[in-house]
């Protein structure tokens, strides 16, 4: 939860500067012109949207889940918008971990499964380093052995 109030905490605080700029223009006197209603307004109408955002992330992060069952892996996430996702054991072809510069000072990971089909988008964000470790040498030794079966 933490990486997502970073990345999304930053992100928004970009929106802020740039749609900002107007304001401080007109503020110093170089853009006179601009209406001082918008150039309030927008920087106002963008934070409220970015808090909004920020007040969505708890939710967002429950709302993500992965089970391991006998036979595929069942990945779920979304509020509004849910999404299940089951990827075979035997469909998978390779599991990778990867690690940003947050993600490495939290101690978490991205795992992504990759199949034969381009439009197969698994991929479990912010797991603990150690899990994700676990879960790709599990996931790849039960997809070895389902692909052994074919």
């Amino acid at each position: 939860m933490t990486l997502r109030f970073i990345e999304r905490g930053l992100t928004g605080l970009l929106l802020v500067a740039i749609v900002a700029v107007p304001l401080v223009l007109r503020l110093i006197g170089v853009w006179s012109g601009y209406p001082s209603w918008l150039a309030w307004a927008l920087p106002a109408a963008v934070l409220a949207i970015v808090l909004w955002v920020l007040a969505l992330v708890p939710r967002q992060v429950r709302a993500i889940g992965y089970a391991e069952r006998n036979d595929d892996l069942l990945i779920r996430h979304g509020i509004m918008f849910h999404r299940v996702m089951v990827v075979p054991y035997g469909r998978m072809q390779y599991v990778d971990v990867t690690m940003g510069p947050l993600e490495r000072m939290l101690g978490l990971s991205s795992l992504h499964l990759h199949t034969a089909s381009p439009g197969t988008n698994a991929i479990l964000f912010g797991l603990p380093a150690a899990e994700a470790s676990r879960l790709r040498e599990q996931l790849s030794a039960r997809g070895e052995a389902k692909l052994a079966g074919l």
